[in-house]
Parts: C-alpha cells; structure tokens; sequence
C-alpha cells in the first residue's frame, strides 16, 4: 500500500468516529464573503456539503450575497454604507437586496447543491423568519437610521424541519418579514444564528472569507483555534474582535446560549475547510464553546 492510500486510509479512519457521532444531528452552516465569488470554491465547499448529507448529518444553509448586492447598488447608482458591520438599507437598496438574494443567489445555490447529486429546496427567509426593524446604531456620534434592517425574532420551523426530514438540505436567504409584511434584510450571521438557535442545532459553521478569530488578522498565525463564550467580550473589549467580525461573535453567542452545542470560524477558500473542521482531531479555524 503505498504512502498516498495510506494516508487516504488513515483520513477516513479518523473521521470515522465524527461520522458515528453527528449522524442524525443538525448542522447549520452559514456561507458568505469573498469565498462566495470563485465558482470553483463555491462547488468544493457545495460537494462537502452533500458529503455531510451522504453521510447522516442534516446540513441547514443560509448564505449570505453581500458583495453581490453591494455591486448591484453601485449599478443603480448608490453608495454601500456599513455602520457596525450592518448595511444600511434603504427602499430602494432592499428591492436590490431581495432580487440578489431571492433570485439569483439561492436558487444557484440549490441547483449546485442538486447537480453535485444532493437534494436541496430553495426557502426564501422571508417566509420562515420573522423579524422586527433594528434600532437606531451608534457610529461615533451620529445615531443612524439603518432603514430596512432587522433582526430574527422568531423562526417558522416547520418549512425547514419537513425539508431535514426528507433528506433535503434547506438553503435559506437572509430575509425576514414582520406582522405588518415589512421586508428587512437581515445580517447573514444574525439570520443563522437564529435558525441554529430555534433548530437546537448540534453546529453552526461559519464559512467566510478569513480562517477565523485572529489577534492579529494580517498574521495567520495569530488564530485563535478556540475561545468560550466568557471571553467574547474581552476580546471585543480589548479591539481583537471589530467590524465585520463583531455581529458574527454576537450571533455565536446567541446561538450558543439558545443551545447550539459548538460554533465554528472556517475559511471557505481553504481545500474542504468544512470536512477538516468537521471530520478531523486537529481541525482548522476556531471554535466558540458555552464554557
């Protein structure tokens, strides 16, 4: 047997005890950033997915479509604007956020997902996640007025756990709507955590465009391979954790104290980042535990 097979060999031994430990659990993995803009990362991250499915494990999918939407808003002629991580979303910014999202983005996703031989229905978060318009933010001095934004107050489950137990994996868009039938565009991070939280999910895998929690972001050395809920604060505290990086931490911990076992900070653009993280003793990114 030569070296290559049988390191092949040794990989699937290891995984082994992961596949008899997750199969017939939840897992839900929300997908964004750069890592979302290479067609062939895309379809490597969407065959590991379908591999989880092959395997037992139930894979739960909310994507994101930021940079997507960021450039169809400069073709209409408006300016992206950011205010801690969130955009703000206009009339006019949240008719272009739910044609991106709605219309291009999920179905692609399901159909990839279907062409790699999995299964996968297209769920317009709309429909399944209820949500209510964010307050007013703090950016230095000025109180903003993010628009259509809101957060996940509740989530229709049931959509979502009739397509798990077909053995369909759910792709789910960042929409929430309110009583009223008011759309908000819902940050991709805070939409799964509230999914993972509602679903008890055994996982939430981030898959974005950075290896995870870093003290230094240009040095990947300085990642933070694992941090419990107590020590989130500090980290933002001490400026460790900013921008971008803060509603994802927030939505983790969220999700952990509504009873996702474990969260998890990978590297999309990383060869089958999700499988090593997964299926691995070692893993890849970085993981946020209760305690």
């Amino acid at each position: 047997m030569s070296v290559t097979i049988q390191s092949r060999v040794e990989s699937l031994i290891e995984a082994l005890p992961y596949i008899q430990q997750f199969r017939g659990k939840l897992f839900v993995i929300k997908y964004g950033g750069s890592a979302m803009e290479d067609d062939a990362v895309v379809d490597r991250l969407l065959r590991d997915i379908v591999f989880l499915e092959a395997v037992g494990i139930n894979p739960v999918v909310i994507h994101g479509g930021g940079k997507a939407i960021s450039q169809r808003m400069r073709d209409a002629g408006q300016k992206p604007r950011f205010v801690n991580g969130l955009r703000v979303t206009d009339a006019e910014a949240i008719s272009i956020v739910e044609g991106v999202l709605d219309g291009v983005i999920n179905p692609n996703i399901a159909a990839r997902i279907v062409k790699f031989g999995g299964r996968a229905v297209g769920i317009h978060g709309k429909t399944v996640l209820v949500g209510k318009k964010l307050p007013l933010q703090t950016e230095g001095t000025e109180q903003v007025d993010l628009g259509f934004v809101g957060e996940v107050v509740d989530v229709n489950a049931v959509p979502i756990e009739d397509a798990v137990h077909r053995e369909v994996v759910p792709v789910i868009s960042p929409l929430a709507r309110d009583a009223a039938g008011v759309v908000y565009n819902i940050n991709a991070d805070i939409a799964a955590a509230g999914v993972a939280g509602r679903l008890k999910a055994a996982k939430m895998i981030y898959v974005s465009d950075v290896p995870g929690l870093m003290r230094d972001p240009s040095n990947r050395e300085s990642l933070i391979p694992s941090v419990t809920l107590s020590q989130i604060g500090k980290l933002v505290s001490d400026g460790v954790i900013t921008g971008g990086m803060i509603p994802k931490v927030e939505s983790a911990a969220a999700a952990l104290r509504q009873g996702v076992e474990k969260v998890h900070f990978i590297d999309g653009r990383t060869p089958h980042a999700l499988l090593v993280e997964v299926f691995s003793n070692q893993g890849i990114g970085t993981e946020i535990t209760a305690s």
